[in-house]
């Protein structure tokens, strides 16, 4: 995976990388177009490399017509203001938000028909509260922006962040049908069913070690039990995996697993509720 390259996915799907890699964007952001003669962008990425967004424009040569955001982060949404500038192109994501200021909102059922293909969109809340998976019907392809990736797995950053939504919305994703995932970052999936299976497997398994870690401590806090728990993570990413273990605790909380004295402080301390 090469910044600036495009790179034929399908016969409907190009994929041009944006040259922003890091801890949280792995290789960097992929920005998708989708389409031949009439074509729509998913993710233009950040805003600051005009670099990315020229590339995005040629590779369109002229038939760019809708820009898409999975979501408002800024690894994912802000560079649509400048492509539209260099394109005209509709913008089009959940609402205004974090700068970005669409031309039309799109929800759960959304769907963008044209002759050569259709995108449909679903809802699927967790990584933020905005986020939204697209699906090339034809291809059975689905655009999951932060919602799936590959090479790790997605931080959960309260408030805006919730574990429970972010598992139901992996659960509901079971109950479409698609062949292959095109992550926010990452190379292709080939295996959809494995990969979500992968996500829920190491979520409910990380959550029944917080909870044990937490009821033989007795009270402990986040980074307390990041320490214990997350002990396959290098420590100079565990201030990153806190976020994603409040997210457990507030989960558990509101099923009566645990309490704080204040959920919403991220140094307060968690006590486990014995059953």
């Amino acid at each position: 995976m090469t910044p600036g390259v495009v790179t034929p996915l399908s016969p409907l799907v190009r994929r041009v990388l944006a040259p922003n890699p890091g801890i949280m964007t792995g290789p960097g952001t992929n920005t998708y177009l989708v389409g031949t003669d009439e074509v729509a962008v998913i993710d233009p990425g950040p805003d600051d490399h005009d670099e990315h967004l020229d590339a995005i424009a040629s590779a369109g040569a002229g038939c760019i017509r809708w820009i898409l955001a999975t979501h408002t982060h800024v690894d994912h949404a802000p560079g649509a203001a400048g492509l539209k500038d260099r394109t005209g192109a509709r913008v089009l994501g959940f609402g205004e938000r974090d700068g970005f200021v669409p031309d039309g909102t799109i929800g759960d059922g959304w769907a963008l028909e044209t002759p050569a293909f259709r995108l449909s969109a679903i809802h699927t809340p967790g990584h933020a509260s905005n986020h939204l998976c697209f699906r090339l019907d034809d291809e059975g392809l689905l655009f999951s922006g932060d919602h799936i990736m590959n090479g790790s797995t997605v931080v959960i950053a309260p408030p805006d962040g919730d574990m429970a939504a972010y598992l139901a919305a992996l659960e509901r994703l079971r109950d479409w049908v698609f062949d292959a995932i095109a992550p926010g970052h990452g190379p292709w999936i080939d295996d959809p069913v494995a990969k979500i299976e992968e996500y829920v497997t190491h979520r409910l398994a990380r959550e029944a070690a917080i909870v044990d870690a937490l009821r033989r401590a007795g009270r402990a806090t986040v980074a307390e039990l990041v320490a214990a728990v997350y002990t396959d993570v290098p420590e100079v990413l565990h201030p990153v995996a806190r976020f994603s273990a409040w997210a457990h605790l507030r989960k558990l909380a509101d099923e009566q697993r645990a309490t704080s004295p204040d959920r919403d402080d991220m140094g307060a301390p968690w006590l486990a509720v014995q059953s």
